[in-house]
């Protein structure tokens, strides 16, 4: 290895000197996405033209000529589609690292489904059945896939010709930190160095506790710019956005602390060199940068997709559930309501993803006025690892301040139904992690705070596997495990499972 030249820490280098302003980035997305529906117009309207040989627009007050009517609809429909699908193939991601091979792969995939989807439209909805009886020419569906495909190819292959002249001049470059002075790290500030165009400027190398030789110097005429006890306010000193980790003596804790430090809304990249294979949790991608092997670790706990389906089965299910209890809501209204003063749903601050604050609705189950002090004890000493007499999130037994029909509705379960209405407005997930109340999370370290990673839910892993009597640690863990193997048919077992135990009468004693 190339030996270090010491540099103090006053040396340290700038956040990345051609960083271009923030709202540029979005103004190229949103040119890029303009004539991207241009394209889909044209391309349409082309294949049309030179399949029909008609007329597209009319000389009279109406906009369409009569020939194109009843493609007029379709047209709409393909403008969305393609966007939708061009969105979706993530093409508008201009930051990173990006091969033209795979950006034509991406485009491809975007044109031939939403061709389909087009295709499918047209045969199937027929123009709003206002032309049920008009037989679709298929040949200008093939021309529209032909040109649309020639067309985005040729646009977007232009683009990123255009990124990487602007990224061997230093613009558009992820500013990027190394952590490790070892063989690897050398390699892969040389490899990127040398290729400005993967969209990397190694701003800094990080030096790990264990490595040999000064703590600050040179490492491939990069400055060492700290140890990897800094690594969370080297990041954010320097805005970095990428973190390249090459040294596999890093400590998972330690790692881990500097990723709840940064926070997720800085969206920080880890990448890690293959030795790191044996650490890693399972939500990873393998990809290459240059002749360099990375791993990509998963900041967020779901994709885009990911994220979408779970939504959408949220409020599916959301809306399903309050149909089918509406009969037991108004029972449970009368019943607070005539049994003791006070409001009928009780509103209480919870922590939901991000550690955003939000209202969690339930019916009320104790008296008005009742003090919580017992109850934040109780949560403290619980997450503290005492067992006292409160078992899982700092329960009290024999809660004096809840009501007789409180206990019944805690029993059943049923004080928890007006959370659906949180499921609807987005604040919480039919599934999750226990939604924690603010003073609990003022208690919890760092591991634990991985729990508001994912939105709250209204059941979990933590309520089918033992409901009131697991410990603290233990439902910690059993959240943990949920973020990080989270799938839909996991989530269909834990409400299925759910189920069974409200029946058995396990809800909250």
């Amino acid at each position: 290895m190339e030996a270090m030249r010491s540099v103090t820490k006053s040396q340290r280098p700038e956040a990345l000197p051609n960083r271009v302003p923030e709202w540029v980035m979005p103004f190229i997305k949103f040119g890029v996405a303009v004539v991207d529906i241009f394209i889909a117009a044209v391309s349409f309207l082309l294949a049309f033209r030179l399949r029909e040989g008609a007329a597209i627009f009319s000389g009279d007050n109406s906009l369409w000529s009569r020939e194109f009517s009843p493609y007029s609809g379709i047209l709409i429909a393909a403008i969305i589609v393609r966007f939708a699908m061009l969105l979706y193939q993530r093409v508008y991601r201009f930051h990173g690292v990006f091969s033209y091979v795979q950006e034509g792969i991406r485009i491809f995939k975007a044109i031939a489904v939403g061709s389909l989807i087009i295709v499918s439209w047209a045969f199937l909805f027929r123009g709003g059945f206002a032309y049920r009886d008009f037989s679709y020419s298929r040949a200008v569906f093939v021309l529209d896939f032909l040109i649309a495909l020639v067309l985005y190819l040729l646009f977007h292959l232009v683009i990123r010709a255009i990124q990487t002249r602007f990224r061997k001049r230093g613009i558009n470059l992820v500013p990027t930190l190394v952590v490790g002075t070892n063989a690897e790290a050398l390699q892969t500030v040389r490899e990127l160095e040398r290729r400005p165009d993967l969209g990397f400027k190694i701003v800094g190398v990080v030096r790990n506790g264990n490595d040999p030789g000064p703590e600050t110097g040179e490492l491939g005429g990069v400055s060492v710019v700290g140890a990897a006890g800094e690594l969370a306010d080297l990041i954010r000193e320097l805005r970095i956005q990428e973190v390249i980790i090459t040294d596999d003596s890093v400590r998972g804790e330690s790692l881990f602390d500097v990723m709840m430090q940064t926070g997720r809304s800085r969206r920080v990249e880890f990448r890690f060199a293959p030795s790191f294979f044996d650490l890693l949790p399972q939500k990873t991608s393998v990809e290459q940068i240059g002749v360099l092997p990375m791993v990509r670790l998963f900041r967020e706990p779901l994709s885009d997709t990911d994220r979408l389906i779970k939504r959408l089965s949220d409020i599916v299910i959301a809306s399903f559930a309050l149909l089918i209890t509406f009969p037991v809501w108004l029972i449970t209204m009368l019943l607070v309501r005539f049994s003791s003063r006070g409001n009928i749903f009780f509103r209480q601050n919870r922590v939901g993803m991000d550690g955003r604050i939000f209202q969690c609705y339930k019916f009320r189950t104790m008296f008005a006025d009742a003090d919580d002090t017992v109850h934040r004890e109780a949560y403290k000493r619980n997450i503290e690892g005492e067992s006292g007499e409160g078992g899982l999130h700092g329960k009290v037994k024999d809660d004096p301040r809840v009501t007789p029909v409180g206990r019944f509705l805690r029993r059943w379960s049923i004080d928890e139904l007006p959370q659906l209405l949180n499921v609807l407005k987005g604040d919480m997930s039919i599934v999750g992690p226990r939604p924690p109340i603010p003073y609990e999370v003022e208690e919890y370290n760092i591991e634990h705070r991985k729990r508001l990673d994912m939105k709250p839910g209204i059941t979990g892993l933590w309520q089918v596997s033992g409901r009131s009597t697991i410990s603290f640690e233990e439902m910690v863990r059993l959240d943990l495990f949920y973020i990080e193997n989270w799938s839909l048919l996991l989530d269909i077992k834990i409400i299925l499972l759910t189920i069974p135990a409200i029946f058995r009468g396990e809800g909250a004693e």
